[in-house]
């Protein structure tokens, strides 16, 4: 049997937002009942005008889903994480979006991968792979990322 949707229990922060708007906006009224407050009191309109959008903007947050990184994000997450330096980092990002906008099955005529690499063994690695491939061919042949990306900046590839 599966779980029940309960609002209490699986979306309790937003609950709780709708709770404290709704008793926000209507501790003030003079009656306790609920209907009695909205119709008592004709200069309450605007409040309820106001409970009402505040009760459509809750149940709007209730049905946002959080956004979702992408692929593309944790293929940059993952670079970042084997470039310490900032500034190095934001280099390699410029090549490798030059080169195939984060896409690892990108092809060139007979380049491949995220570094645009001619190497069919490059082609087979995951993109992680592919990565750490890039960082390793740009060191040993630029020294840094930085090197890299102005030699690309002149030539249009690096």
């Amino acid at each position: 049997m599966s779980p029940v949707d309960n609002l209490w229990t699986t979306r309790q922060n937003r609950a709780r937002l709708i709770h404290i708007l709704d008793f926000g906006l209507t501790r003030s009224l003079p009656s306790s009942s609920a209907s009695e407050r909205v119709c008592a009191v004709s200069s309450l309109r605007s409040r309820s005008v106001v409970g009402i959008l505040c009760l459509l903007l809750g149940s709007l947050v209730l049905q946002m889903q959080p956004a979702q990184a992408t692929n593309a994000d944790q293929y940059k997450l993952y670079a970042h994480s084997r470039l310490i330096n900032d500034t190095q980092y934001q280099c390699l990002k410029k090549i490798i979006y030059k080169e195939s906008r984060w896409n690892p099955k990108a092809k060139n005529g007979s380049h491949y991968g995220l570094g645009q690499m001619r190497s069919e063994h490059y082609r087979t690695l995951d993109p992680y792979r592919q990565i750490d491939a890039t960082i390793k061919y740009i060191t040993i042949r630029y020294g840094s990322m930085c090197n890299a990306w102005r030699f690309h900046m002149k030539k249009g590839h690096y």
